[in-house]
C-alpha cells in the first residue's frame, strides 16, 4: 500500500498548521510514497527555494535506508563512512538529520516519508509528526 493524494495533503496542511502554531520560521515540506516518488509538496511563503532538495533529502534517505532521520543521524556520527557510502550510492540526496519521518499505516506497513525543512531538525520532525497524526497514520523519527 502507498500513500494517498488525500492523506499526503493532509499532512502537508496539518504540518504547516504546526509550524505556524509554534512561530517556526517558513517550512516546506515533501511527502515521499513507499518507493520514494514525491507525492506532494509544498514550500510556504518566505522559504529558500533550495528548501525542496533539503525536504527531499531528509524524505528520500528515510524511505530509502529504511532509518528515520534521528536514526541517519545517530548512524552517520558511529559510521560516517556508512552514510557518505550510502549517500553516493542514491546520488548525494541523502540529509542525514531529523524532519526525516517514516510513515505507517495502522498495520505498521510502510506506506511513506515526509520531509521538513525551514526551522531546527527537531522542530521540523515536530511539524512532521503533526501532519502525520492529523492523518490517521503513525510516524517514526
Amino acid at each position: 500500500m502507498s500513500i494517498s493524494l488525500r492523506k499526503a495533503r493532509t499532512i502537508i496542511r496539518k504540518a504547516l498548521e504546526k509550524g505556524r502554531e509554534m512561530e517556526l520560521k517558513p517550512l516546506s515540506v515533501v511527502v515521499l510514497d513507499a518507493g520514494g516518488h514525491v507525492q506532494a509538496f509544498e514550500r510556504e511563503d518566505g522559504a529558500s527555494p533550495g528548501r525542496f532538495a533539503i525536504a527531499h533529502g531528509k524524505a528520500y534517505g528515510s524511505v530509502m535506508l529504511g532509518l528515520a532521520g534521528t536514526a541517519q543521524m545517530a548512524r552517520a556520527e558511529q559510521q560516517a563512512y556508512f552514510m557518505a557510502a550510502a549517500n553516493g550510492v542514491f546520488g548525494g540526496n541523502v540529509v542525514p538529520v531529523p524532519g526525516g519521518v517514516l510513515v505507517r499505516d495502522k498495520k505498521g506497513a510502510l506506506v511513506a516519508a515526509v520531509g521538513v525543512t525551514g526551522d531546527t531538525s527537531d522542530n521540523d520532525a515536530a511539524a512532521a509528526m503533526a501532519g502525520i497524526e492529523a492523518a490517521g497514520l503513525s510516524g517514526e523519527i
